[in-house]
């Protein structure tokens, strides 16, 4: 490996009182997190718990620390994020196991050994930079394919390494086991491996260091925070998506201080002030399937209601780990050009600007209370953040039954589920239904909010992450 030293990048998070879910959870619930965190601050003093990723911003991963980590720091837990350097090259390598993970090849290969020669060059110079800050003692939480490298030298310096997959198939293909294969040597020595479901822990790991825990969503982040109707349109119109003039878009940053949507999307065309509307973020991502849900608007819901689709992600450029974006964007952008105009114009098309990640969150946060349906058509999902989010806010959600979505809702009780996620028909089928049902999507969106509440908030995550430390220290 290269002896040069990468440059990693610190993400500074500031604290955030765990105080704000004591009326949330209620009594018990709240006894149990409030003593659980100070004994976990106790049993962690004078070692420093490290998450090291591949992207400060954009994405599922980035947004669980930015919520979780401000948690942790403000229970006295010295808890950091680091973020490494890679080259257009690397990030290549890692998007190709990233979808060989899921069982798709991009180009058709299997990694060969130049591909895993830029893989452990890059980690190699990170390596450098990583054990010149953490001590003997300190635990280290790496995230995904594009961390796994780092293990054999982080536990060689007498770190307590966790490695982390947020991504996984439940029945895996030879394209799957390959990527496992090339990923095994580095793992073995970690001290716990943490998978979002069980069906995803592959036969690498012994079962005594394997730990499953579920990702979640912050209520009070800004992506999440409550919103009134005036606030959501403001947002919406300032942000270029909602017809109308600008208004004071402003929003609670995580901080507690204010802030003010000033930038705009890069889009198609704004919608209607009145307009009816099917939401699907994600990132530009094949995974994702933007083309698939286009057609499916356009062939299943567009001719039988009036309704509008957007599909926004953040803008192109700014996702550092995720060198496909552009290509994904332009695919949709040909599809949508080919329909005829009158289902062509009802579909908006929306790059969120990413200079400010809290702004983009409030964009997103906004858009996905305006939606009437709010979807995720993926192909592959290792959880689906953006389904928990919405559920949050209590719309209904329609989504494949791919991944950890079949985890958050409950088919038919707290949204819909389509078992073939090419099934163009029964997608469209159901977006129609809700649409045309406004109690029923009422009713699904009411139980998916209670279900969130229940399974999938920051404090479940937070107690399963701090028992898993304290075994290991």
């Amino acid at each position: 490996m290269a002896a040069t030293r990468a440059q990693v990048h610190a993400v500074e998070t500031g604290p955030s009182p765990i105080e704000r879910y004591r009326s949330l959870l209620g009594k018990e619930a709240w006894s149990q997190f409030a003593g659980a965190m100070r004994a976990f601050a106790v049993k962690l003093r004078g070692r420093v718990v490290w998450n090291v990723n591949s992207a400060g911003r954009g994405g599922g991963v980035a947004e669980l620390l930015a919520a979780l980590i401000p948690y942790d720091r403000s229970v006295g837990v010295d808890e950091r994020w680091l973020v490494i350097d890679g080259t257009p090259e690397f990030f290549q390598v890692t998007k190709k196991i990233h979808m060989l993970l899921h069982g798709v090849s991009p180009d058709g290969s299997e990694l060969s050994p130049a591909e895993r020669a830029e893989y452990e060059d890059t980690l190699g110079r990170n390596t450098a930079a990583l054990v010149e800050l953490m001590k003997p003692g300190d635990v280290a939480v790496l995230h995904d394919p594009q961390t796994a490298g780092l293990v054999p030298a982080l536990t060689s310096h007498g770190v307590k390494v966790i490695w982390r997959s947020h991504v996984g198939v439940d029945q895996p293909n030879d394209m799957v086991r390959g990527a496992w294969r090339f990923l095994t040597p580095y793992l073995t020595k970690a001290s716990a491996f943490v998978f979002s479901r069980k069906a995803y822990v592959w036969d690498g790991p012994d079962g005594s260091r394997v730990h499953i825990i579920a990702p979640c969503i912050d209520a009070f982040s800004t992506k999440n925070q409550d919103m009134d109707g005036h606030t959501v349109a403001e947002i919406l119109r300032a942000s270029g998506i909602l017809s109308g003039s600008d208004g004071e878009a402003t929003f609670l940053r995580n901080d507690g201080t204010a802030g003010r949507v000033r930038r705009r999307a890069d889009l198609t065309a704004p919608l209607p002030i009145d307009a009816r509307i099917v939401v699907q973020v994600s990132r530009w991502d094949r995974l994702k399937d933007p083309s698939g849900v286009t057609r499916g608007f356009a062939q299943h819901v567009a001719p039988h209601v009036d309704s509008w689709l957007v599909l926004a992600g953040p803008t192109v450029t700014s996702v550092d780990d995720d060198p496909e974006q552009s290509e994904i964007l332009r695919e949709v952008r040909h599809v949508r050009d080919e329909l005829d105009s009158r289902v062509r114009d009802r579909i908006l098309i929306a790059q969120l600007p990413m200079d400010d990640t809290e702004e983009n969150a409030a964009i997103v946060n906004a858009l996905q209370r305006r939606a009437d349906v709010v979807v995720q058509k993926s192909l592959a999902e290792g959880f689906g953040l953006t389904v928990a989010e919405a559920m949050w806010k209590g719309r209904p959600v329609v989504a494949s039954r791919v991944g950890g979505i079949e985890d958050q809702v409950e088919h038919e009780r707290s949204g819909i589920l389509i078992d073939d996620p090419q099934d163009l028909k029964g997608f469209g089928s159901a977006v129609v239904g809700l649409l045309q049902d406004p109690k029923a999507a009422e009713a699904l969106g009411t139980e998916a909010r209670q279900l969130i509440i229940r399974k999938f908030l920051a404090p479940r995550h937070l107690m399963e992450q701090a028992e898993l430390i304290t075994s290991l220290v």
